[in-house]
């Protein structure tokens, strides 16, 4: 938890910290580009997994002369995976982990006209919590792993982006949208107050792109000074990993009053520790290279992004919020259903 202002940031990001003082950077390092990397994203959901190899050096499955064939494996029995589960919605794209049963992470189109209620006026009162029934049941977050964890089921695509229509709202609601979040001090007032920064943006830029998601950092065990990475997992038989952080990346595009070229972005990245947090901690306290998410995340975040074109965000516009009080407004979500 945090203690002071300055030590107690320090303490909580230190884990993340390892990704950015070895002097890794982007610029030092060369990855192959993908190849037959999509084009679009598809409408409804799909899975993607990751290809099996094709062959050996030679073009087949066997090396000439040897009958040593790993690929049989694929052939005869099927492949195994990681499959990510990726679904489009009418708000956000999310892309989920089988083994966390949490998000991988969730992406965010943000505009004026999209924060706007529409014809059906998107009301949190008519959602509820559901389970997404598009990925296997052995592989699922189950409503009953969060009943009584002391856990919120925390949106990472905020249902308040998604009032234009209610079925936009609903689909916020799939368990595939969600991580466990502490949830006072945390999800229910600093993280909530930083959605609502990300929605203020809107008044500044025609368009915010938005990547939330949940991270397990490591941290320095105080008996024998080794980094260890190690999470709590709700649900009987555990199921749910419980995040040790969660990051945002926010990418500013075509402000209203240019005062750069118009095929710049203005970027920040976030990574806020899973506890809570006290309201007179700075947002900017919380910001961190973007190599480093990279780093801590296993993304490629903004490859196609020459350096030159990425601004700092928080040099364009003042990067701070303020925590609403809502202790007097604690959200009343309805008793999961079994």
């Amino acid at each position: 938890m945090f203690k002071q202002t300055a030590g107690a940031t320090a303490i909580s990001l230190g884990a993340i910290s390892l990704f950015w003082f070895g002097g890794w950077s982007r610029s030092t390092e060369s990855s192959p580009a993908p190849v037959g990397s999509p084009v679009g994203v598809p409408s409804g959901p799909a899975k993607v997994p990751s290809k099996p190899p094709r062959g050996t050096s030679s073009g087949t499955l066997v090396e000439p002369g040897s009958d040593v064939n790993p690929i049989g494996f694929f052939v005869n029995y099927g492949f195994p995976g990681p499959i990510h589960d990726l679904e489009r919605h009418k708000e956000f794209v999310s892309v989920y982990d089988r083994r966390t049963r949490n998000p991988y992470y969730v992406v965010e189109h943000l505009t004026p006209d999209s924060l706007q209620k529409g014809p059906t006026n998107g009301d949190r009162k008519n959602s509820y919590f559901r389970e997404d029934e598009s990925v296997p049941r052995i592989f699922r977050g189950l409503l009953k792993d969060f009943f009584r964890s002391g856990y919120d089921r925390g949106h990472q695509a905020p249902a308040a982006d998604a009032k234009f229509s209610q079925d936009a709202m609903n689909e916020t609601f799939l368990l595939t949208n969600m991580s466990p979040q502490v949830g006072e001090g945390f999800n229910r007032d600093y993280w909530a107050s930083f959605e609502y920064f990300c929605r203020t943006l809107t008044k500044q830029y025609r368009s915010v792109r938005v990547v939330t998601g949940p991270l397990y950092l490591p941290k320095r065990d105080p008996v024998d000074g080794k980094f260890r990475v190690s999470y709590e997992v709700i649900g009987n038989p555990p199921n749910v990993a419980v995040p040790t952080h969660f990051f945002k990346l926010v990418v500013a595009e075509k402000a209203f009053s240019r005062s750069y070229d118009s095929d710049d972005v203005a970027v920040a990245a976030f990574v806020l520790p899973n506890e809570k947090i006290p309201n007179e901690i700075p947002l900017t306290s919380f910001m961190v290279p973007v190599e480093a998410l990279e780093r801590s995340s296993g993304l490629e975040l903004l490859d196609k992004v020459p350096e030159e074109r990425k601004k700092n965000l928080c040099r364009e516009v003042r990067c701070e919020i303020i925590v609403r009080d809502f202790k007097d407004k604690v959200k009343a979500l309805p008793a999961p259903r079994k």
